[in-house]
């Protein structure tokens, strides 16, 4: 059912690779973690307008907050009546609550799809995404679009040593199904690649959080709301990355990174677009 998520992202990893395993080496561990970050970009990249309109949403759900909160008070008892003037109220102004969430609800399958990928080029293990098969099955095993010899490629691809589709947390039997792809890898050396990736996504995500915060409009009413949201977004989030980092491979935590790094960059123009519109506004009033 998900192979409608599946394939595409394998095809637009596969393609990427081609590209950078054209000079870099196919084996090349870095023309490999390349791939999987130009992919992100990739994805973000046909994501950016729907981004800048989800933006504008928000930003337009801000204006109307003074008078939903008036309706709230006027009908906050009839939920029904309450739902109605709430729609007419935002049709009014061509608010389009849904535009806010299509990103982030496009993201979510893509992070799957792209983490089911990347773990089907190792299934010697058990669990989700894993068929038991032994490394000798494995390495002659198909990944969707990736043929075996690119599987193969995967396997014997090393990032500082690392290979990029296990994690720290990774079983004795899944790192020893790259004994005949540049030896079996060791907990710390998966460790030296695996922290530091976890601590620039920790980081990169807070700076993240505090640039949206900033440039959010505060409800004055609902400051525990707000005080909570916060400190998710600062602190919570964040140190996600570092807890769940022990048992993500490698290229998701690039995935993580990666896309952090696009996220940063989108705000700045995505922010530049609100204060235009903003500037474009305030000069047809006048």
């Amino acid at each position: 059912m998900l192979d409608v998520v599946y394939y595409p992202i394998s095809a637009v990893l596969w393609a990427w690779h081609r590209l950078f395993g054209a000079v870099l080496g196919a084996d090349n561990g870095v023309a490999w973690a390349l791939s999987v970050v130009f992919l992100v970009f990739t994805v973000r990249a046909l994501l950016l307008w729907p981004g800048i309109v989800a933006a504008r949403t928000g930003r337009q759900v801000q204006k109307l907050r003074p008078q939903l909160d008036a309706l709230r008070r006027t009908h906050g008892k009839d939920t029904q009546k309450l739902a109605r003037k709430t729609q007419e109220l935002q049709r009014e102004h061509g608010v389009r609550p849904l535009l806010g969430c299509l990103p982030a609800l496009v993201q979510i399958p893509v992070f799957f799809g792209l983490y089911h990928v990347l773990r089907s080029f190792n299934r010697t293990g058990t669990g989700w995404g894993r068929l038991g098969l032994t490394p000798e099955q494995n390495a002659n095993t198909a990944n969707y679009v990736f043929s075996v010899s690119d599987v193969q490629s995967f396997l014997g691809a090393r990032l500082f040593g690392a290979p990029i589709s296990v994690s720290m947390s990774s079983s004795d039997t899944v790192l020893a199904s790259f004994a005949q792809f540049g030896g079996v890898s060791s907990v710390a050396s998966v460790a030296a690649v695996a922290i530091p990736l976890m601590l620039a996504a920790c980081l990169a995500t807070h700076i993240n959080a505090r640039f949206s915060l900033r440039h959010q409009v505060a409800d004055p009413t609902n400051g525990l709301q707000t005080d909570l949201m916060r400190t998710l977004m600062l602190w919570v989030m964040p140190v996600g990355s570092v807890v769940a980092g022990p048992v993500l491979p490698v290229a998701i935590l690039l995935y993580w990174v990666a896309n952090n790094i696009w996220t940063y960059g989108q705000q700045h123009v995505t922010h530049r677009v609100l204060e235009r519109d903003e500037a474009r506004a305030a000069r047809a009033v006048a």
